[in-house]
């Protein structure tokens, strides 16, 4: 080993907290982009394989009911490769100790023969035979949610009548990657099932034979979506066709692809933070070795060694810390993606789901740190390269302090010495005070930003359920019913309000932008479910007009004013032209408000119903639900208590974990700062505080000086990282929301306290450490060195 080499190990001994430090901020941005990028990798490559394997159709056209004998057209239209026609509905799984009749989809498969699209994928078991109909598939989530296996019988009521059926095999779907119940956003596999029987068997429960309700394709290659869509329209348009979409429509995929959109996004926008900082905190330690190290570069360039020796060996220090810090994170990137692994496999139904590191992910992640860490040292290598071996041996001249402020005048004499040197020290070197003070700062900005995030949260799920939908529970109906089927809900012993709402399905569309989703038709004046503004005040809907959800309103870029149009699905489908008169903060799904009448007018239907909202005595609940689960005419009953626990589970488990990882990381940034400014400090000012205690300063003393200027300098960065959180807050929940949920941004005044009061104890526990390090200095060693 060479004597450079040799020196360049005791110079990573002597710095090892610094070193480790700077190390695990690198690994972190290094491990977030490993794990993000590799998650995006892994989801984007096992949803292709699957919809390839099962040949998930790439167009879906729902229709009230068509003849079995339209299918060949359909086939005729060109671009269309295979297409074929399959009868679905609703059906209720009667869960025995569960007085809440469980909402699930029930799905045909063909009497004989393989599946042509969007084939089953069976976990286990078998299809069922041909001629039993009172076999039938579960989906395997929802089935482990419950306990069920196979042999088992279940309880379901279809079309208002109840049957038994058998399970004989377990199963999942492309096309039920993402299983929510009708009317709640949430995926919970306890509370929404899907079924799959044999067509004939279906097909008589649902009024089905020798029709379909829902026709699948595959279009060829090179041919238009948008062509084959509005040929499918006119087809079934007579049937009662309530439009057809593409793959990118379905609900399923729109979930998982937002999911996956936001990693890409999380994984170019965070690590880049974490590399910068460790960049900057290398270019700070190094430095200060090269000033210190004045005489020893001059002594190595006199002995022969020349500047490309002597700058590589630099070099060599700053790149064994950078690839230290890209291993380890490339090693916790790997582990903590295979740990979020099951997050994803509970909330999405993938039959399979290996994390696979995209190297592409690990190129850039060591190349960013290793690129970032060699760019600061650019500067530190002039600084060698400029330097003789006569004048690097001689000490550096002193620098001019003759113009800066002394503290010798009035206020000065009311200071003591300790404190006049701390002063001193940072209006001589405002650069690098207001270097370390941005730094701090920058780690109080993430850390207030990230747990203020933690609030919103909580805040958002309150709002939702306290505020916006302050019902116990929702009633659906299998079709649009009379409003005398509200004062039937009241009739029921227990039911304190009932609050009838209409649902119809429609697609938005303002100039190119649309959005396929539904209108909801609430009474005049209501009271359980409101659409409210930002000041939490319920917003009045007018007699003509839409009030759109603000997430609806960014997707169609649309504002109060706009004219909307608007393309109803059901009954004779009416093409509406309709302003937008407010928007509406809402915090789940992307709704849009009309009042109820005006609704049921535009659909010539009046006096509908799609269901109802109901507040209910708490104690007779069960048998409230015991009730519903016996009504023919409802579809599915959802609870608020129960929707509210799976969008807290989503927060916690799934896709919201991130907050949790991204609130460590933040911390372990600012610590990571916090102590590195005290270390540096402690190095660049050890021969003045070794004077200080021989010429009487205690060791109290001394301590106060150099972490005095500290504590000034973490101070001044608190009120700055406040208010660069507050505007930090702002992108984070703008990045953490979706068209699921959307994050509120406010003003968190414990976030910032909590924050706060963490860069202070990090900075004690880095001033203890360094304090020790004070109190075992050898005074005459540091005396004996050369500035």
């Amino acid at each position: 080993m060479s004597p450079l080499d040799r020196k360049l190990f005791r110079d990573l001994w002597r710095i090892k907290g610094q070193a480790i430090a700077i190390v695990l901020v690198i690994a972190t941005g290094v491990m977030l982009q490993v794990m993000m990028s590799g998650l995006v990798a892994s989801l984007t490559e096992t949803r292709r394989a699957y919809y390839e394997r099962n040949n998930l159709a790439e167009v879906f056209a729902p229709v009230v009911r068509a003849p079995d004998a339209v299918l060949a057209r359909l086939a005729d239209i060109p671009g269309v490769a295979r297409v074929t026609g399959r009868a679905v509905g609703r059906a209720l799984i009667d869960i025995p100790g569960d007085p809440v009749p469980v909402q699930s989809q029930a799905v045909g498969l063909p009497d004989s023969g393989a599946q042509v699209l969007s084939t089953v994928y069976l976990v286990s078991g078998r299809l069922p035979a041909e001629r039993h109909r009172d076999e039938a598939l579960l989906l395997s989530g929802f089935a482990a949610a419950h306990g069920y296996g196979i042999g088992d019988s279940i309880d379901v009521t279809m079309n208002g009548l109840r049957r038994s059926v058998r399970i004989v095999g377990l199963a999942q779907s492309p096309e039920f990657l993402f299983v929510a119940a009708p009317g709640e956003m949430v995926p919970d596999p306890a509370r929404y099932g899907v079924l799959w029987m044999r067509r004939s068997a279906l097909a008589a429960a649902l009024d089905m034979e020798g029709a379909f309700n829902e026709a699948l394709f595959s279009i060829t290659r090179g041919a238009s979506e948008a062509a084959v869509i509005d040929a499918v329209d006119r087809v079934l348009k007579p049937w009662g066709g309530t439009g057809a979409y593409g793959r990118s429509d379905l609900v399923s995929d729109r979930f998982v692809t937002e999911e996956i959109d936001g990693l890409a996004t999380m994984s170019r926008a965070v690590p880049p933070l974490f590399i910068a900082v460790a960049a900057f905190l290398l270019y700070i330690v190094v430095s200060r070795i090269v000033q210190s190290e004045r005489e020893e570069i001059g002594l190595l360039k006199a002995f022969g060694y020349t500047n490309r020796e002597v700058g590589a060996h630099y070099v060599k220090l700053v790149l064994l810390i950078a690839g230290a810090g890209a291993a380890l994170g490339c090693l916790l990137g790997v582990l903590a993606g295979r740990a979020m692994i099951p997050v994803y496999t509970t909330f999405y139904n993938f039959p399979f789901l290996v994390f696979r590191p995209d190297p592409t992910a690990f190129v850039i992640g060591v190349s960013a740190s290793i690129a970032a860490a060699s760019a600061g040292s650019v500067f530190v290598l002039r600084r060698i390269v400029a330097l003789t071996p006569s004048e690097a041996m001689r000490p550096a001249a002193p620098a001019d302090y003759s113009k800066t402020v002394t503290f010798a005048g009035p206020v000065g004499r009311h200071l003591d010495q300790p404190t006049r040197i701390v002063l001193r020290g940072l209006v001589r070197s405002p650069w690098r005070a207001m270097a370390l003070s941005a730094g701090i700062a920058g780690g109080m900005a993430l850390a207030s930003g990230m747990t203020t995030i933690y609030g919103s949260f909580d805040r958002m799920m309150d709002t939702s359920f306290s505020v916006i939908d302050r019902s116990d529970a929702t009633v659906f109906f299998h079709s649009p019913l009379s409003d005398k089927a509200a004062f039937e809900l009241a009739r029921i012993p227990g039911v304190i309000a009932v609050e009838p709402f209409r649902e119809v399905a429609a697609t938005l569309k303002f100039g190119r932008r649309e959005h396929r989703g539904s209108v909801s038709g609430m009474i005049a004046d209501p009271e359980m479910t409101r659409a409210i503004d930002d000041g939490y005040a319920a917003i009045p809907l007018p007699v003509r007009g839409l009030v759109l959800g603000e997430a609806l309103a960014e997707i169609l870029a649309v504002a109060p004013g706009d004219m909307l149009t608007i393309e109803v699905s059901e009954g004779s489908q009416p093409v509406l032209e309709v302003p937008v008169t407010r928007l509406a903060s809402t915090l789940i799904g992307a709704p849009a408000y009309m009042q109820m009448a005006a609704l049921n007018k535009v659909m010539s239907q009046p006096g509908r119903i799609s269901g109802a909202h109901l507040r209910v005595d708490e104690a007779r609940a069960d048998e409230i639900y015991r009730r519903l689960k016996d009504m023919p005419s409802v579809a599915g009953v959802s609870v608020s208590e129960n929707a509210r626990a799976s969008l807290q589970k989503l927060m916690d488990q799934g896709a919201g974990s991130a907050r949790y990882i991204m609130g460590a990381v933040a911390f372990i940034i600012t610590f990571g700062i916090v102590y590195n400014a005290a270390r540096i400090a402690q190095n660049e000012r050890a021969r003045d505080l070794a004077s200080l205690r021989v010429i009487g300063f205690s060791k109290g003393e001394t301590a106060f000086v150099l972490l005095g200027e500290l504590a000034i300098i973490t101070l001044v960065a608190l009120p700055v990282g406040s208010l660069a959180g507050y505007a930090l807050t702002f992108a984070i929940a703008r990045g953490f929301s979706s068209e699921l949920y959307q994050i509120p941004a406010y003003f968190d005044p414990f976030s910032h306290g909590f924050s706060a009061a963490f860069i202070v104890v990090a900075a004690v526990v880095s001033g203890l450490i360094v304090e020790r390090d004070l109190n075992r200095m050898d005074l005459v060693t540091v005396l004996k060195s050369r500035d």
